[in-house]
């Protein structure tokens, strides 16, 4: 077996899609509780599993690439969240300062785009909480596209979620690749096997 980083490595070499900036990843998460985000329990994080500690021009795509894959996946409007420790200014410091210039390159590329940050996750999810914390985002605390500042905040988040919350989760599915390739954890189940080909297969469709 090997790290889902050597498998997407080699996949980027070999599959690349022409004009694409940069590689990433989203986990497709189905957790059973529906009080949160946009409350159908579905849910897009990025990336946990392949860009370490992504600048905010790489952090800019992985959002806007992830909001595509959101929509394509469930033919529902992305609404997306740039995660951080902090909410629209709470805090300060070079990690805030990225995920706030993420969001306003993204926000300037695609207009369209449903996107806020820097936000707390509470403030992401929870309406009554992103009314107090955020009252003027277009989020809404309605979030189902989750980007994570780096890896650590990412892999950690949905490994919590996934065992805490009891997601089914599936992934990492690959964005930015001119094939579908699709990778598993090594502590898959099998569901979890069966749920990635399934995902692998609408995506050749």
């Amino acid at each position: 077996m090997n790290t889902t980083k050597d498998i997407l490595k080699t996949a980027m070499r070999i599959f690349k899609k022409e004009g694409t900036k940069i590689l990433s990843t989203v986990l497709l998460m189905l957790v059973p509780n529906e009080e949160y985000g946009d409350k159908d329990g579905v849910y897009l994080f990025s990336d946990c599993a392949l860009n370490e500690n992504p600048g905010y021009l790489a952090l800019s795509e992985i959002a806007m690439c992830s909001a595509k894959t959101y929509e394509k996946f469930t033919r529902k409007k992305a609404k997306v969240a740039m995660l951080s420790y902090s909410t629209l200014g709470s805090a300060h410091s070079k990690q805030t300062e990225k995920v706030i210039k993420a969001t306003q390159r993204a926000k300037q590329k695609c207009p369209e785009l449903i996107i806020d940050g820097e936000l707390q996750l509470d403030s992401a999810i929870v309406p009554e909480v992103a009314q107090s914390k955020a009252p003027n985002s277009p989020v809404k605390g309605e979030a189902n596209v989750l980007i994570f500042p780096d890896i650590n905040a990412g892999n950690i988040g949905c490994k919590l979620v996934e065992r805490l919350a009891k997601a089914k989760m599936f992934g990492p599915i690959c964005q930015g690749l001119e094939k579908p390739i699709n990778d598993l954890s090594r502590g898959c189940s099998v569901q979890d096997i069966v749920g990635t080909i399934v995902i692998t297969a609408i995506q050749a469709q």
